[in-house]
């Protein structure tokens, strides 16, 4: 009988395999598949979830990457590491570009200011200039809260790239806003950098969770296993898919000091 795993893959945030579990522990009432299991990493990634992925034990696992969208790790690294896992693996998509999100974001800001023309909606990312995965997640949910909120306005703003989190403060037209940081667990960035670039203390937005445990996030998830085995259906589909070939190339070298054969 073949068996089935997801896999958490996130960074060890604050309360981030807090968050995490919660998540597990939703899919596993749920039955999606035969185990859920979360592995988490700080700087390393190859060198930190090696041990975490070689107790994996299942002939299929989704390996989901819980971030609001692709980084230099997820693209590179995490790949790398994930030839450390048994079986056939399917390498899916990051959670942030689920339209759940969208829900998620708005339940977040309408929790601190009413979706009205007098407020503001500010979306915060992560952002790079070199990986725009994050611009196009973020402006994804603004066009989506612009058409589905009565917000007077939705802006989008980054850490790493403009619009800079330190000047859309300049760019609100309305009296009160309310900031989301589009992140799924509390960080440094989230807790620190954020409101210090915000401004928080001058008054006028207010400042929000992240996604969280939210129920919501659970669903995006599971949305994206759907697709994974779906695509995986023929292997014409597998092979083609861009998160086959990321798993495919992106195997650890000997030069990285973590390289086997396998």
């Amino acid at each position: 009988m073949t068996t089935e795993s997801i896999l958490l893959v996130g960074r060890a945030a604050r309360n981030g395999e807090e968050v995490l579990r919660a998540h597990v522990d939703r899919l596993r009432r749920r039955s999606v598949v035969d185990a859920v299991e979360v592995a988490t990493y700080d700087r390393e990634p190859v060198r930190e979830l090696r041990a975490q992925f070689e107790r994996v034990a299942a002939d299929t696992v989704y390996a989901v990457p819980m971030c609001a969208a692709h980084t230099h790790e997820t693209t590179d690294r995490v790949p790398r590491a994930l030839s450390y896992l048994p079986g056939d693996v399917r390498y899916c998509e990051p959670i942030g570009g689920s339209p759940a999100v969208t829900e998620v974001l708005a339940a977040r800001g309408t929790e601190l200011a009413p979706a009205d023309a007098d407020v503001s909606l500010v979306l915060v990312g992560f952002g790079s200039s070199s990986k725009p995965h994050h611009r196009r997640t973020a402006d994804y949910h603004a066009e989506r809260l612009r058409e589905r909120t009565d917000y007077g306005a939705v802006l989008t703003c980054y850490l790493l790239q403009n619009p800079a989190v330190e000047c859309v403060r300049y760019g609100v037209s309305t009296d009160r806003a309310v900031a989301v940081p589009l992140f799924l667990a509390r960080s440094e960035a989230t807790e620190e950098r954020v409101p210090t670039e915000l401004e928080l203390d001058r008054g006028g937005i207010e400042y929000a969770e992240p996604l969280g445990a939210h129920p919501r996030i659970t669903d995006a998830v599971q949305a994206e296993v759907e697709r994974r085995r779906a695509l995986a259906v023929g292997d014409v589909e597998q092979s083609a898919s861009v998160e086959a070939q990321r798993t495919e190339t992106r195997r650890p070298l000997a030069t990285d000091g973590d390289g086997r054969r396998r």
